[in-house]
């Protein structure tokens, strides 16, 4: 019977490889090998399957001895099999306070980096991690439990980027059945009988308790997994058409969002990968019909609410425009350039030097051809620009007064008249002089 179990778990992790395009013929892999039954077994079948395998150690030393002993059986086996291998040590604690994230996060982000950067050095072409159908259902309950949409619910790919999970297509069972026959030792990492983690009081508690109620509970979610991952193709679809719908070249056109079944859904769906969540997207949707100017930040962009549209931005510093100067005599044969790149101004009348900076709020300025003043906010708000373009607008200034908007209109007070003796020109520098 056992001769059977191990060959029906090879031929399932074979077909389920071949089905799902993880691995090809003489590949190398890199196999995340913790100790446990599941890395173990994992290493063990891709070998028996043909694959050329090197092996993944992390110790985190944060099981005190634990941690060692598990080092010493991998370097054991590995040496048994004759299977390269690569152990990284980690200082994971200090990481974690020196980067504000729990141990596990820490422990995750370490892991999978050097994975990565192992993986890339090695010239493997895929990291094989060894988790299974259990840890799968596990991972679709905890984001129930945490609260989620269709893509939470799924459980865990097969394959993502460089990472490939041979054993997606057994269960944990199967697994021990397999290591059994070989007679193969594995080692325990304590904490996984610990209820302390919530994915493990869903492995201890909840599962048992699910399973008294439908013994067939694991095979139940699997299926509705299956499911659900059809409707998200069927979503996906709807969520980019809506969005070719709604999308322009400014950006999210606001009456067409409106005029979509679900628009609220179609906004979390283009801006979560920004780093948007629901609250901020709750938040977006208040302002829609409202007033103009309010702005949401994300982790690397910003969603500005214009009068027609949402606009997405990448979150940089404003860069201040380089400008070429250059003095000439005002003689009667002089044109003065018409263009809003260049402000011509009457150097005598520019004392004490000139400066450039982001306009701020309460500057002021008599535009050219006008007798009052006028707020530059206001004043870019007559040229229609929006909330963005007015943060990224740069002033040229005398001192504490506005000499230029830049790129749109000069100061009055400091024009060209019949007084003016010399001239100077300042021109973005991206231009040439004419």
């Amino acid at each position: 019977m056992y001769f059977c179990r191990e060959n029906m778990l090879k031929r399932k992790v074979r077909q389920f490889i071949e089905r799902k395009s993880l691995l090809q013929k003489g590949d190398k892999v890199l196999v995340a090998l913790s100790g446990g039954a599941d890395s173990v077994a994992l290493l063990r079948v891709l070998l028996q399957l043909g694959y050329a395998c090197e092996a993944a150690h992390c110790n985190f030393h944060l099981r005190g001895a634990e941690s060692n002993r598990d080092e010493a059986f991998v370097t054991a086996l590995c040496q048994q099999l004759n299977v390269p291998l690569h152990v990284k040590r980690f200082q994971t604690k200090a990481y974690a306070r020196k980067n504000g994230i729990s141990i596990e996060m820490a422990a995750r982000d370490l892991r999978y980096d050097w994975f990565a950067t192992s993986a890339k050095k090695l010239d493997c072409a895929a990291i094989a991690v060894a988790h299974h159908q259990d840890d799968s259902i596990e991972t679709f309950l905890l984001n129930l439990i945490r609260g989620t949409g269709l893509k939470g619910l799924q459980g865990m790919h097969p394959i993502n980027g460089a990472i490939v999970r041979p054993l997606l297509c057994v269960n944990r069972q199967e697994i021990l059945d397999y290591l059994q026959h070989l007679g193969q030792a594995y080692v325990t990492d304590s904490t996984n009988l610990q209820t302390d983690f919530t994915r493990n009081k869903i492995r201890l508690e909840l599962l048992p308790l699910l399973e008294s109620i439908n013994p067939a509970i694991k095979q139940r979610l699997l299926l509705t997994m299956d499911h659900l991952k059809e409707a998200l193709l069927i979503y996906n679809s709807g969520i980019n058409e809506g969005l070719m719908r709604v999308l322009d070249k400014k950006g999210i056109n606001i009456e067409k969002l409106l005029a979509e079944p679900s628009p609220q859904s179609l906004l979390y769906e283009y801006l979560s990968p920004s780093g948007f969540n629901e609250t901020q997207i709750n938040d977006i949707m208040q302002t829609l019909q409202g007033q103009s100017g309010k702005v949401f930040t994300g982790k690397d962009v910003r969603v500005v609410k214009d009068r027609t549209h949402l606009i997405m931005e990448e979150i940089k510093e404003p860069t201040p425009p380089e400008l070429e100067q250059e003095e000439l005599p005002y003689t009667p044969d002089f044109v003065i350039p018409k263009d809003k790149d260049t402000a011509c101004l009457d150097a005598d009348k520019l004392k004490g030097g000139v400066q450039v900076r982001l306009f701020q709020p309460g500057d002021w300025f008599i535009p050219f051809g006008m007798k009052g003043k006028k707020l530059v906010s206001d004043f870019l708000t007559d040229q229609k620009k929006s909330v963005s373009e007015k943060a990224r607008q740069y002033v040229l200034c005398c001192e504490s007064e506005v000499a230029w908007v830049i790129g749109e209109r000069i100061d009055n007070r400091f024009r060209v008249d019949n007084h003016t003796k010399r001239v100077i020109l300042f021109r973005k520098k991206s231009e040439t002089l004419c």
